[in-house]
């Protein structure tokens, strides 16, 4: 008996999808405790592609999603989490004690935020098995066959020479094949120097299809002369429409081979509510989102749910603005859940908020 998932038999999902990173152990002290006096501690999985992964098959693509994890009773319960969300998990590689000495999933710690209190993360990933695979013996031919579309961030660089190479290797083979390719700059300061992931990434820049986030990247206005500057050089945290567009614009005549790029901006008001809105370049034109508002539960995941719900709107052929509002409300309905990932599985309750329509449906 051919074994299938029951969600896709009616999918009018027009793509397959698969993204690459690490996924890791999230601790987290309930009732917004701080770390230091927590005696208790919340357990769940995540990481930036993964969120991704399990945001987009919760709605109802063919999402697969490829990672190292130890083989281990963490790992296999990580791989568990991702199957339960109708994650595809078949390329996945539980790795040895001989393939990766320290033998550990990588972990963080988070701190929720409450009023003027943010959010805090502590990590403690070093040494994890996805870091410490050698990645030289992966046949990404066969990995990526069948794919219509792949999705890499700039945390995976960020852990080490390795997975530099593997990113690069990725988009090298993904490009050859003619896949889909999407980038989420993520940049983490506890990671790397904000020089390092502008080196790094910028050799990326010339694979990349749909780019999320405009940092960390060089865009000089020459570049056969850096000291003229970047275009991003006094960018507002807040920019205009302008500004804005004037990135964009640096961006696809540089790299005539990035078909869209979106950045959402935040507003905090306080820890615990803040308004976002968005900003794409598509198809010639930029365009700028609505404003929304909204109370926080758990703001981590909030980027990877803007990007989850933008990669949907493009594989379904929505329009530009239903694209980016679907996007937005996509990140904003995520704040609203607790854990790492956007699990909603009713297209219909992100296309009502996009609509900012919030009564309830019976």
């Amino acid at each position: 008996m051919e074994h299938s998932n029951p969600l896709l038999k009616n999918s009018t999902s027009p793509k397959r999808f698969i993204t690459i990173g690490e996924i890791m152990l999230r601790l987290t002290p309930p009732n917004y405790d701080k770390i230091r006096v927590a005696t208790e501690f919340e357990a769940s999985y995540g990481g930036s592609e993964a969120n991704i992964a399990l945001a987009l098959a919760n709605l109802g693509v063919d999402s697969t999603f490829f990672s190292v994890v130890p083989d281990n009773s963490l790992g296999k319960s990580a791989v568990r989490m991702l199957r339960s969300n109708d994650v595809h998990c078949t390329p996945m590689i539980l790795s040895t004690p001989e393939e990766t000495p320290s033998h550990r999933l990588g972990t963080y710690y988070l701190e929720a935020g409450y009023g003027i209190r943010p959010s805090k993360v502590t990590y403690d990933r070093k040494h994890s098995a996805f870091a410490e695979y050698d990645y030289s013996g992966l046949d990404l031919d066969a990995l990526l066959d069948g794919y219509d579309w792949l999705h890499l961030s700039g945390i995976t660089p960020a852990l080490g020479e390795n997975c530099r190479r593997l990113v690069m290797d990725c988009l090298q083979a993904a490009s050859r094949k003619g896949l889909t390719i999407s980038f989420d700059g993520n940049f983490r300061g506890s990671l790397w120097s904000w020089g390092e992931a502008r080196d790094v990434c910028t050799q990326y820049l010339p694979y990349i299809n749909v780019l999320l986030g405009t940092e960390p990247y060089h865009l000089y206005r020459d570049p056969s002369d850096p000291s003229k500057g970047d275009y991003k050089d006094g960018e507002s945290k807040h920019p205009s429409y302008e500004e804005q567009d004037e990135v964009f614009q640096g961006f696809v005549e540089q790299y005539p081979n990035i078909r869209c790029v979106a950045r959402h901006v935040r507003y905090a008001h306080s820890g615990s509510e803040n308004s976002l809105k968005a900003f794409m370049w598509y198809e010639g034109h930029t365009f700028e989102s609505k404003l929304f508002t909204f109370n926080i539960l758990d703001r981590v995941g909030g980027g990877d749910a803007f990007a989850s719900g933008l990669i949907y709107a493009m594989i379904h052929n929505y329009r530009p603005m239903d694209m980016l509002n679907f996007a937005v409300a996509s990140s904003a309905l995520k704040h609203t859940i607790r854990g790492d990932a956007n699990i909603t599985d009713d297209v219909k309750s992100i296309r009502n908020l996009m609509n900012m329509s919030y009564d309830i449906k019976r």
